[in-house]
């Protein structure tokens, strides 16, 4: 018969300078894999190997045994290299005052000696299953990460990008052209490569030419492509991007930035969907779906005479507009913690997550700069944090002047607030509603019947 496979047992960590103690405490658990430190650096070395669940504490620990300031020390270490370890502390030195600070420095619990073995065990294996409550809820906030993804590789939960994401996906299949309108950094590149993805174009190729960034007399060629000899340096025959795009999508970034010379040539193409390469004489049949992006306003273009009317609306069958993520409550916290999981394994896998400060920095910070400044300033600091958590002296944010609600009349601006910040605090508890609702200062009831009075989803 095969051999049964035998759960693991849990690990406690008994931090305890008395030797007999010692004993005593590892015999009375015989359902923990018990680890025995007398000192503040085998007790860190155990809990960087062993990460244990929950840590027994003795405050009075050489070389301050008749104190507390060794054993709060060793708090304090716990506290920053794993936040989540429930830690349950002794002491017999001002046992009131010791307790509270314990209790203020993120221990669990708080036991005078001399200890008594029954209670003490209660207390752990109290602490031990909430431990493995809060480790399960972290894996399943793990996957509603996952399930906040849409268009393949869009993370986001706020019902303002939920809706582009719905209108891409219901347009993909169709061949109209596609404007996305957005402030720089917004994912207006990301979105069309999701709208690709959700076509029947998927497995022909994506290709995206950023129109600003390529000086004006070099576009024609790389958008149309040009035959051997037609200019000096011309070499061989090249294909454009629009013929490379044949059977798929061409992603014309920053549209706004083509001279009006070339405008016509692309009108030319959208109408007849044919092309001429610089210096050719033949016209090739291309099946190229164009999807644009730009960040400047098109029809104001128009009335001054720099952007074509007729060409805006070839390329705007359907214009989606992106909000900036200041305009979507609960993502930034969102998005922070899928580029903070994403560079920490690539470049520093000692990072474990934000430090409180953070997350209400990043849930409070404006980003002008959209998602491209949010992801930069998650890798910087996932390279220069110190310890296991990035702080937001890490992320270099500082306290934003608090924003002005933008609402017609009193009952509405209530209920913008309202939304926003559950929104907010379901995003920061990584949508845990006891921890929201706490967070809220509300009780559970009342948090649900605001869910459900706002339409809204943990």
């Amino acid at each position: 018969m095969p051999e049964k496979k035998t759960q693991a047992l849990p690990k406690l960590l008994i931090v305890e300078d008395d030797e007999g103690l010692q004993a005593q405490l590892k015999w009375a658990y015989e359902d923990f894999e018990v680890l025995i430190a007398g000192d503040r650096d085998t007790a860190l070395a155990l809990l960087r190997s062993e990460e244990p669940a929950v840590v027994t504490l003795d405050l009075g620990l050489p070389p301050d045994p008749d104190g507390t300031s060794e054993g709060f020390a060793v708090l304090d270490a716990i506290m920053q290299l794993r936040p989540q370890t429930k830690v349950v502390v002794a002491s017999g030195h001002g046992a009131r005052e010791s307790a509270l600070q314990a209790i203020e420095r993120g221990a669990y619990d708080f036991y005078q000696k001399p200890v008594d073995i029954e209670a003490l065990g209660l207390i752990v294996r109290r602490a031990c299953n909430l431990a493995q409550i809060e480790a399960e809820n972290r894996k399943l906030a793990a996957r509603a990460g996952e399930e906040n993804t849409v268009l393949g590789g869009l993370i986001t939960s706020a019902p303002e990008m939920l809706k582009v994401a719905r209108t891409i996906e219901r347009v993909a299949d169709t061949n109209v052209s596609v404007l996305l309108l957005g402030a720089s950094g917004t994912g207006k590149e990301l979105l069309a490569k999701g709208l690709h993805e959700s076509s029947e174009r998927r497995d022909r190729a994506f290709v995206a030419i950023n129109c600003a960034a390529i000086p004006e007399n070099l576009l024609e060629s790389e958008l149309f492509g040009h035959e051997k000899g037609a200019f000096t340096g011309a070499v061989r025959t090249t294909e454009g991007k629009i013929e490379l795009a044949d059977g798929g999508t061409l992603f014309l970034d920053e549209v706004g930035d083509i001279p009006l010379p070339l405008q016509v040539k692309l009108l030319r193409f959208l109408q007849e969907r044919t092309i001429e390469r610089i210096g050719g004489r033949k016209e090739i049949a291309v099946d190229t779906r164009i999807v644009c992006a730009t960040h400047q306003n098109l029809e104001k273009m128009i009335q001054e005479g720099s952007f074509r009317e007729d060409l805006y609306y070839r390329l705007a069958e359907i214009v989606v507009t992106i909000p900036s993520l200041r305009e979507r409550p609960g993502d930034a916290p969102l998005l922070a913690r899928a580029f903070l999981n994403r560079f920490a394994s690539e470049m520093n896998p000692a990072i474990k997550g934000f430090a409180p400060d953070a997350l209400a920095a990043i849930d409070a910070w404006p980003w002008p700069g959209n998602v491209r400044e949010l992801e930069n300033r998650v890798k910087r600091a996932v390279i220069m944090a110190d310890g296991k958590l990035v702080s937001a002296g890490d992320l270099d944010l500082t306290d934003p002047a608090e924003a002005e609600l933008d609402a017609l009349n009193l009952k509405s601006a209530r209920e913008m607030a309202d939304r926003k910040i559950i929104r907010h605090a379901l995003a920061r508890s990584e949508g845990n509603i006891s921890s929201t609702a706490r967070m809220l200062g509300i009780s559970r009831p009342t948090l649900y019947d605001l869910l459900k009075q706002y339409d809204l989803h943990a």
